[in-house]
């Protein structure tokens, strides 16, 4: 079941749009912690989220603009702010589609239903393998260890974590070649793009970072350091684990 995460402060409208997403057979919450948003939106771990501009403490294009240095996760505007620049702006800060109020909510529905298809590809006609056909990868899985490249979430066994762009694009790369070593050329290039440099103590404090995320579901010490040569993800089996 998807989950999206609401962040209205006008309750009412909050109520609304929760009520309408279970009536479609989502899971809603709406944000209650709106001086500081990241730890409760982190915790419950979205699929999509709705976001008003005019909120209180900041405003929905701060809030955008924090999702996205940690998540990826596809992001609805919805305001009633109608200008044009206020459209541009929510897509410049990354959201990834803008809705105005008073809303028309099979036109959200809509919108909802074709940004989960486009980038979850929940209702596209699945291949031979389970995965949607012609649908873009979206989930990575070694040993256990699960990457949910469309919302950063890295899963182990029970336990979550979002990622940041940078630990996603690293966990994406260790995970596609789990016990291999991984040069730092190889993941300088992966966090390298036309915007940002990126050096070698830039890549050492991603890979801190990770490492902290891992130890946090369970896994410490799941990427070591091969001197002079660069990294490798190593995962212990669940059946050596439990010593069968």
């Amino acid at each position: 079941m998807y989950r999206i995460y609401i962040i209205e402060d006008d309750d009412k409208i909050g109520a609304v749009l929760k009520k309408n997403m279970e009536k479609y057979g989502f899971e809603a919450a709406c944000a209650t912690q709106f001086r500081e948003l990241m730890p409760e939106l982190e915790a419950y771990a979205p699929h999509l989220v709705l976001l008003d501009i005019n909120l209180p403490y900041f405003d929905g294009y701060y809030w955008c603009r924090q999702i996205r240095t940690r998540s990826s996760v596809p992001i609805i505007f919805i305001s009633a702010r109608a200008g044009e620049m206020d459209q541009v702006l929510a897509i410049e800060n990354g959201g990834d589609d803008y809705i105005t109020k008073p809303i028309p909510l099979d036109l959200l529905m809509a919108k909802i239903k074709g940004v989960l298809r486009r980038v979850y590809g929940e209702y596209a006609s699945a291949g031979h393998d389970g995965t949607a056909a012609g649908a873009p990868e979206s989930e990575l899985n070694a040993r256990g260890l699960r990457l949910h490249l469309g919302r950063g979430e890295l899963v182990w066994q029970k336990r979550k974590a979002m990622l940041t762009k940078n630990e996603r694009l690293l966990a994406e790369c260790f995970m596609r070649q789990p016990g291999r070593i991984v040069s730092r050329e190889q993941l300088l290039e992966a966090l390298w793009d036309d915007v940002q440099f990126v050096d070698d103590n830039t890549l050492t404090v991603n890979v801190t970072r990770l490492r902290k995320k891992l130890e946090e579901l369970g896994l410490p010490q799941a990427i070591e350091t091969v001197r002079g040569q660069g990294y490798m993800l190593h995962l212990r089996d669940e059946r050596e684990e439990s010593g069968a």
